[in-house]
């Protein structure tokens, strides 16, 4: 603890631009640590001479504070067991604790300004307001209020909670914004914890159960367990390595170095594990269904009290799911280190690492999927001109599905009767448009193509319920190779929208995109999570923040996600907006710097500097 006192002590003297009221506040702060000596004896043995000498080594506070003490690994490791939350339950809470946070940010910030120019106006107000302030105590804004494993069986909920934290002193001297960068890397830590030990128990109590090996072919068990005893051994090493840091120091130096290092070079098998989705689906919903002693076994094992009432399923998507959100973990550390600091460097490498698995991942997925969807699509087709080849590696389907077109010449178009529109259906690949009229035998008759490039959408003016929600889709070059003009009515308007964004992807939206970088835009959190339905739809998960780019009277929202920028249509009720600009205007320079691109100065520190290695003598 005098130890403390004298790094304190030192760091403030190299501080010698900080104003002599600071200087004593900190120097008021450090004289109140448990334990500490007056100012003229700050460490066992050291004298004012040796101060210089303990000066000249750190140059900032944090910079001390690193070289003060270890956390005991006895203690750490008691920590790490005591977890009660399975990863899932963990994962829950901390995004629905991210939802209320937002929303207790917006309104703060609304009430504030709504009662600015209130207690301007009368000074009895400003009196009310006086007398209200002792009930929100002005600590609670000191201390960072960061969801972790929030649990009544846990002993521990923060970083801060810690009892070696608490007795060190350190919340006394470090700043708010330090205090919050050490919660993220410290909820990294025991996240990846939490994880651990809920896919050890996919691997104990499912995987190696006895009765599951003797029911489950061996290729069977394969496809459904893939290679999770890899994707356990490196989760265990990278915890590892988490702990060992975090019993270096109570005051955690970085921990986005390892993160980088296990992305670079052994993150691969979440890649392998997370390809298989499509096929390990497919062979649990068969096994259900086909093996009456796998479905039973596994109802059994579900309602053992380890697994908490969580499914089997919930433990086979483990993997993706953790992969995924520690990028968004690199994010929350990336957001709070100090800008061109060796930290901002370390967390921006191991983010673009995590992106390119996590991009990986997704492009696994799709593969195994589209490759088998595109074999269907090219059985049904049958064509009425010059055959186009559907199947190929690098095509995929956008959408698909019917609309109605208007037939007949531009001057006979009336409402007298409903003949005017005859059903096609479409087919919208990803480089490729497919006209096709439906035809007995779940076939598909192909009367017209054209490249996706070479399409062009515009809206119709409302002239009336019969030509609501109609568009004009133009082939600039078809397949006669001659340009081609198709009038198309949609359902309702979402439709016609989503159709348009669609044919379509660089006309312009109502609302400006992310890449335009514009510091106000609308925007929308996730409260309820959503699982596309269509090719066009965006998969929502909790707490994820969107920008609106076009919105529909009948509640549905084309958004683009600000933590990857993926875009896509989800309903409106999923979400719910975020009204106050300061958040979003926040949240939007938050998302800059996470994606800004490298420059020249940042490579040249990244070239000096060797990844895993840092000042911590």
């Amino acid at each position: 603890m005098e130890l403390l006192a004298a790094a304190f002590s030192a760091a403030c003297a190299v501080d010698h631009d900080s104003s002599t009221s600071e200087s004593d506040a900190r120097d008021s702060a450090a004289g109140h640590l448990p334990g500490s000596e007056s100012s003229s004896t700050p460490g066992n043995g050291t004298t004012p001479e040796e101060w210089p000498a303990l000066a000249d080594s750190p140059t900032t506070l944090t910079e001390a504070l690193r070289m003060i003490h270890p956390i005991p690994a006895d203690s750490w490791r008691n920590l790490i067991e005591q977890i009660g939350l399975l990863y899932q339950e963990y994962r829950d809470k901390s995004t629905l604790q991210e939802i209320e946070t937002r929303r207790q940010q917006d309104a703060e910030i609304q009430d504030s300004n709504d009662g600015s120019p209130a207690s301007e106006d009368t000074p009895e107000e400003e009196e009310e307001e006086e007398e209200e302030e002792p009930a929100s105590p002005p600590e609670r804004k000191a201390l960072p209020q960061i969801c972790l494993l929030s649990n009544p069986h846990s002993r521990f909920n923060l970083w801060q909670d810690l009892p070696e934290i608490r007795s060190s002193g350190v919340l006394e001297i470090l700043q708010p914004e330090e205090i919050k960068l050490q919660e993220a890397m410290f909820e990294l830590v025991t996240s990846e914890a939490s994880y651990y030990k809920s896919l050890n128990l996919l691997v104990s109590h499912f995987m190696e159960n006895e009765r599951m090996r003797k029911i489950l072919h061996p290729s069977e068990a394969h496809i459904l367990f893939s290679n999770v005893l890899d994707v356990l051994a490196v989760s265990e090493r990278f915890l590892l390595e988490l702990e060992h840091r975090m019993e270096e120091n109570i005051v955690i130096s970085d921990v986005c170095d390892i993160v980088y290092r296990y992305a670079a070079d052994h993150f691969s098998v979440y890649i392998t594990y997370v390809s298989n989705q499509t096929y390990q689906e497919r062979t649990y919903k068969q096994l259900l269904q086909e093996k009456a002693a796998f479905r039973e076994l596994i109802a059994q094992l579900e309602l053992d009290p380890k697994c908490k009432g969580l499914p089997f399923s919930s433990f086979l998507i483990l993997p993706f799911q953790r992969i995924t959100r520690l990028k968004l973990l690199v994010q929350n550390i990336l957001k709070r280190v100090e800008e061109s600091s060796e930290r901002e460097c370390t967390a921006l490498d191991a983010h673009k690492e995590l992106e390119m698995v996590v991009k990986a991942c997704n492009e696994g997925v799709r593969k195994m999927s589209r490759t088998e969807q595109m074999i269907s699509i090219q059985k049904k087709m049958e064509f009425k001109i010059k055959s186009v080849p559907i199947i190929s590696h690098s095509r995929w389907l956008l959408k698909q599905g019917e609309l109605q077109q208007m037939s007949g010449p531009k001057t006979s178009r009336t409402l007298r009767t409903k003949k005017l529109f005859h059903e096609i259906y479409l087919f919208l690949f990803n480089d490729l448009l497919v006209i096709c009229r439906q035809i007995p035998g779940d076939k598909y008759q192909v009367f017209d193509s054209a490249p996706r490039g070479l399409l062009r959408v515009e809206e119709l003016e409302d002239q009336g319920q019969t030509l609501a929600n109609v568009f004009i889709l133009r082939l600039l070059e078809n397949a006669d190779d001659r340009e081609a003009t198709y009038m198309l009515k949609a359902t309702s308007q979402s439709e016609m929208k989503r159709w348009m964004t669609s044919l379509a992807p660089n006309r312009r939206t109502k609302f400006v995109s992310f890449t335009s970088r514009l510091l106000d835009c609308p925007q929308v959190q996730c409260v309820h999570p959503y699982v596309a339905q269509q090719p066009d739809e965006l998969t929502l998960e909790l707490a994820d923040i969107l920008n609106i780019l076009d919105k529909t009277d009948d509640g549905w929202i084309f958004g683009e996600r600000l933590h990857d920028q993926e875009r896509g249509w989800f309903p409106s009720s999923m979400t719910e907006e975020i009204l106050n600009p300061k958040i979003r205007s926040q949240n939007l320079k938050e998302c800059f710097r996470v994606h800004k691109m490298d420059d020249p100065q940042r490579s040249q520190n990244k070239d000096r500097r060797k990844l895993g290695s840092r000042n911590r003598q």
